[in-house]
């Protein structure tokens, strides 16, 4: 593979992931939306059992994605391609918004807990949902933006 190829596609790959971030959180967070507005449910039920396993192995790879550089199957000089400064800055930004909205997401699970019993579970699940979505979202955008000023 001569460098040419590799830096294609990186710039390729790179673009690519430019355009799933934003797409992949609106997937998230709507799928989580379901979840979320039936807080309290009956949690006994098979399929629900299915449905959080699902969320979680979901969650765990967009947490994969999000601190990694990607791309996972492709050679290592490509992802190193992929991961160059801008990219670095934008995934922190990301975090850190993510982060934020975590501890956002925590505050409110408590007040609401004053009000309306929350499980553990439904607290958690609150947290990691908004954690990882903002996060996503902050570095979709920043990506997007990265790739529009190119």
């Amino acid at each position: 593979m001569s460098e040419r190829s590799v830096a294609d596609k990186a710039e390729f790959l790179s673009k690519r992931r430019a355009r799933m971030l934003p797409a992949l959180a609106v997937i998230y967070l709507t799928q989580q939306a379901s979840y979320i507005s039936a807080l309290n449910g009956d949690p006994h039920r098979g399929v629900e059992h299915v449905k959080i396993g699902a969320w979680i192995v979901l969650s765990l790879v967009i947490l994969a994605a999000l601190v990694s550089k990607g791309f996972w199957l492709q050679p290592r000089e490509v992802r190193d391609l992929i991961d160059d400064e801008s990219t670095k800055a934008n995934r922190l930004e990301g975090v850190r918004w993510g982060f934020i909205a975590a501890i956002l997401a925590g505050v409110g699970a408590y007040m609401l807990a004053q009000f309306e019993p929350l499980t553990a579970g439904d607290a958690v699940h609150v947290v990691l949902t908004f954690g990882l979505g903002a996060a996503l979202v902050r570095f979709g955008m920043l990506e997007r933006r990265a790739h529009q000023d190119a």
